[in-house]
């Protein structure tokens, strides 16, 4: 986590600050900076219905591209940004990156170390989510841990059942051959995603290469049945 305002009596300085957020990382980083007498605003992308809210102003919604991210900086004078989305956000990052350079505000990213590969992993590592798509044998059971918009790639493989976790229930029918839908946020306990997978009959799992400890539960129960894991890299 970045160094944060000095705090050292009259001399420091407090900020008015816009995270872009949704993660854990960034509801921490919120109520690190509230507590140290910062102005803080964290942008949600508004995806999830009943998401955990974080400290201080909430503004739910998309900006409108670089152009409409750099109006709303200059006419709420945020003095910094900090960019604390999931690293797979990048449309965000990226219009972060452009907005920071026309306004002159300045940008900071926090981004999670990957997983990397540990000794029982059965990683076959893609680019795209075609390639995920075009990996899974015939007759698979596969459990999707992507979000919902990352499902349309698997649409075309009638020859597989899927898994589609989800946070919340979709309101129209997702579009699969064969497939069931979970309702509910990762386990933090593997033991627990590993009972899921083999209530299930899991033979893949699909997941992306997010980093951090919310979703690792996945990894480990996967290693732990020895499922062979489609895994989605970062650019």
């Amino acid at each position: 986590m970045p160094n944060e305002t000095r705090r050292d009596g009259p001399t420091a300085v407090h900020q008015k600050i816009l995270i872009l957020g949704g993660t854990a990382e960034a509801r921490e980083l919120a109520q690190k900076l509230v507590e140290d007498g910062h102005a803080v605003t964290t942008s949600l992308a508004g995806r999830t219905l009943d998401p955990i809210l974080p400290a201080g102003e909430i503004r739910i919604g998309g900006f409108g591209g670089a152009e409409g991210l750099a109006t709303y900086l200059r006419e709420n004078t945020f003095t910094r940004i900090i960019d604390a989305t999931h690293p797979f956000a990048r449309r965000i990052s990226e219009n972060a990156i452009k907005a920071s350079a026309e306004t002159g505000v300045t940008l900071e990213q926090i981004v999670r170390p990957r997983w990397q590969k540990q000794p029982g992993d059965r990683w076959r590592p893609v680019s795209t989510l075609e390639q995920a798509a075009d990996l899974l044998p015939s007759g698979a059971t596969v459990f999707l841990a992507l979000g919902r918009q990352y499902l349309d790639a698997f649409k075309p493989r009638t020859d597989c059942r899927f898994i589609v976790r989800m946070v919340d229930a979709p309101d129209k029918p997702l579009g699969f051959f064969d497939y069931a839908v979970i309702l509910g946020k990762p386990a933090s306990d593997p033991s627990q995603e590993s009972d899921l997978m083999t209530a299930h009959g899991i033979t893949h799992l699909v997941a992306r290469n997010s980093g951090g400890p919310a979703g690792y539960a996945k990894i480990i129960a996967a290693r732990s049945l020895g499922l062979p894991v489609i895994m989605l890299e970062r650019d």
